[in-house]
């Protein structure tokens, strides 16, 4: 098997946190009604997309009720069709919508993973459960040799992408890296351009603070980004 490949057999049978463990398992069993008729998956969940990415995408955790009842990341909720529908837009996937892990999205020089490979409560999880995924990251940045620019959705993904960073990177310094949307930072000594944006979640993009015009600039700048690339 291939490096990608048994890593995410590994992920997908970590136990390392208890918490979490439990957690999904407990929702994957009580489900809620809208999902009664589905068998959860209700396990950690792997990266998707090509397997020799340009574009990192690096979100916070998998959804209760999406990627942990769907088995794929950011599908199955309205933030999987937020981003489904920006790759597509973008050249990076090749169907707008991201419903179920069977359903034939494919990306192309893009890849999605997560700094937390469980659902969290409240999404909200610990300075240890992000330490014990953080290596699964750190293993993912090594993987892939041709990155060009890795976005991180949210301040959490932030800090655990700059958490695999400093250990693959010491020598690099991070200093002045600040959460914002649209940010863009080339790091001496990194080899790939990092970009920042708010994530799709509904607690942006229903309130306005995410609107559309501006997450689908972020995808369209990483796109001239990388058409500028040798």
């Amino acid at each position: 098997m291939d490096t990608l490949t048994l890593l995410n057999e590994e992920i997908v049978n970590c136990t390392k946190c208890e918490r979490l463990s439990a957690y999904i398992r407990e929702v994957a069993k009580r489900k809620v009604k809208r999902f009664r008729d589905w068998e959860y998956w209700g396990k950690p969940l792997p990266g998707f997309g090509d397997p020799d990415p340009k574009l990192l995408i690096v979100g916070l955790a998998p959804a209760a009720h999406g990627g942990n009842r769907t088995g794929r990341m950011f599908t199955g909720d309205s933030s999987g069709n937020w981003l489904a529908r920006a790759l597509y837009e973008t050249g990076f996937a090749n169907k707008p919508n991201s419903e179920h892990r069977d359903d034939g999205l494919e990306l192309k020089d893009a890849y999605i993973t997560a700094v937390v490979r469980c659902a969290p409560p409240e999404n909200k999880p610990t300075k240890e459960e992000m330490e014990n995924c953080n290596l699964y990251l750190v293993e993912e940045l090594k993987t892939f040799k041709n990155l060009k620019v890795v976005l991180c959705l949210g301040s959490i993904a932030l800090r655990g992408t700059l958490m695999a960073l400093k250990k693959l990177y010491p020598q690099t310094s991070f200093r002045g890296i600040k959460f914002g949307h649209g940010l863009r930072y080339s790091i001496e000594g990194l080899p790939f351009i990092l970009y920042t944006s708010y994530h799709p979640s509904k607690q942006n993009t229903q309130t306005g603070r995410l609107r559309w015009e501006d997450w689908l600039r972020v995808f369209e700048s990483i796109r001239k980004e990388m058409e500028g690339s040798p």
